[in-house]
């Protein structure tokens, strides 16, 4: 289709603008490059090529034209999950061609713009909630819980205090990990109680890159070296600047490390872990603006992720559990996107990657390396992001199995069930498939 300059301005201008806003939803770099090639097709460039990294891409709408260099936000920009799921639905439209691109940019800066669902007090809660749940799960004593809910909600009142403030927001995760370690040093010094790591941990969960450390082995994995070693790179020094300031916390109170670090063996029984996947989901919804309706479905995806994981490591251990709750978890996430009012399949799992902790246990293993121990956490740590990332991996497989399996049934019977049965909503390309072998053609908008 012949388009003028103007048109292909606009089109540049909307590609630009989407692949942006994916790179702010952590999504990984070849989906960016699928997605915005379909999206570019879908509205007749052809040739369209896009090259895409985590601070930048290229876009060409074919050979012979020029190519437009896009800086974006950096890798500590973040989405909440309502734009997300808005995100999404924008793209399967542009996928489709059914939107035009000016239309397309006004409801960009609709979801860039769009106010969080609950108010600050209540996302302060949110944050409470969330370090609770994360702790519950980490089989905590009855005094770490309350910790945990008292330093959540620390944390929720400094992340808002820095929005838009980019120096201050890569200060934020060291400023709140000094800030809740000192006043659980404090609290040892005055005899409250001798508090663990599980509190601390579970109210900078928000700062943990698990996501970003699993999607730069996805990435990897999938011949993206640049984007994925730099992801890399950045989750590893978000990790160490998180157990610096724990430590300098510690320190400038003048409490013993062991003391804070090991904390009291007076633990809750195991029925605290199936709570708190259910207070952790309440507080993602709360403080990271999931879509109200979608709670049902967020509640399927983490209870069988967990679930999978504690019954994996039952039966084969650690690392194995954490490869097959992070498969479950993205299969179901596939699954449950098909039921009424539930969020995309990227936004549904994304917070199962703080359920199964692999930022967590790094931060953990780094912070008790540096006080001297902490060996088999650290080596614990690395094998399960490996594990996590394998997981996703293998079920983003499966799916797409499943995908050649319902369109091969299609073909057979002239019909859409295979395609119904396996896929649930129209597709062009799912967002977690990996990227085509070289010379496969991209799939029809």
């Amino acid at each position: 289709m012949d388009r003028n300059q103007e048109q292909q301005g606009e089109l540049l201008a909307f590609i630009v603008e989407l692949g942006a806003a994916m790179n702010i939803a952590a999504q990984p770099v070849y989906v960016v490059q699928n997605r915005l090639t379909n999206v570019a097709r879908a509205y007749g460039a052809s040739m369209a090529t896009v090259s895409a990294f985590p601070t930048y891409f290229m876009v060409s709408l074919g050979r012979g034209e020029p190519a437009v260099v896009e800086l974006m936000t950096t890798l500590s920009g973040s989405a909440r999950l309502d734009q997300v799921a808005a995100l999404d639905t924008l793209l399967r439209e542009a996928e489709l061609g059914s939107i035009h691109p000016a239309e397309g940019l006004r409801r960009l800066q609709e979801i860039r713009d769009v106010r969080p669902s609950f108010g600050r007090l209540l996302a302060v809660a949110g944050y409470s909630l969330v370090a609770v749940g994360i702790c519950l799960v980490l089989h905590p004593a009855p005094l770490e819980v309350l910790a945990a809910a008292i330093l959540g909600a620390l944390v929720g009142v400094l992340r808002p205090m820095v929005q838009g403030q980019q120096t201050l927001q890569i200060m934020t995760p060291v400023i709140a990990a000094f800030a809740v370690s000192a006043l659980s040093a404090w609290a040892v010094q005055q005899g409250i109680s001798d508090l663990g790591m599980r509190p601390l941990v579970a109210s900078l969960v928000v700062f943990l890159p698990g996501a970003a450390l699993t999607t730069s082995v996805l990435e990897l994995a999938a011949g993206q070296m640049i984007s994925g070693a730099s992801r890399l790179v950045w989750g590893t020094v978000q990790l160490a600047l998180l157990a610096f300031g724990i430590l300098a916390g510690i320190e400038a109170v003048g409490v013993p490390r062991s003391r804070i670090l090991f904390g009291t063996e007076a633990l809750l029984g195991e029925w605290s872990m199936w709570l708190g996947v259910l207070v952790f989901a309440v507080g993602v919804v709360v403080a990271d603006s999931a879509p109200r309706r979608s709670f049902p479905s967020l509640l399927i995806v983490l209870y069988s992720a967990f679930a999978a994981q504690v019954v994996a490591n039952a039966v084969f251990g650690g690392y194995v559990a954490a490869l097959i709750g992070a498969t479950v978890m993205t299969l179901m996430a596939a699954l449950v996107e098909r039921l009424p009012h539930a969020m995309p399949a990227h936004a549904a799992f994304l917070p199962g990657f703080w359920l199964l902790v692999p930022g967590a246990l790094g931060l953990i293993g780094l912070t008790r390396l540096a006080g001297g121990g902490g060996n088999q956490e650290l080596f614990a740590t690395v094998g399960s992001i490996f594990a996590v990332a394998l997981g996703v991996l293998c079920g983003t497989q499966l799916l797409a199995w499943a995908a050649h399996a319902g369109e091969a049934i299609d073909h057979a019977t002239g019909s859409v069930t295979g395609r119904r049965l396996w896929l649930g909503r129209p597709r062009a390309r799912s967002s977690n498939e990996p990227p085509p072998e070289p010379g496969e053609d991209s799939p029809a908008p």
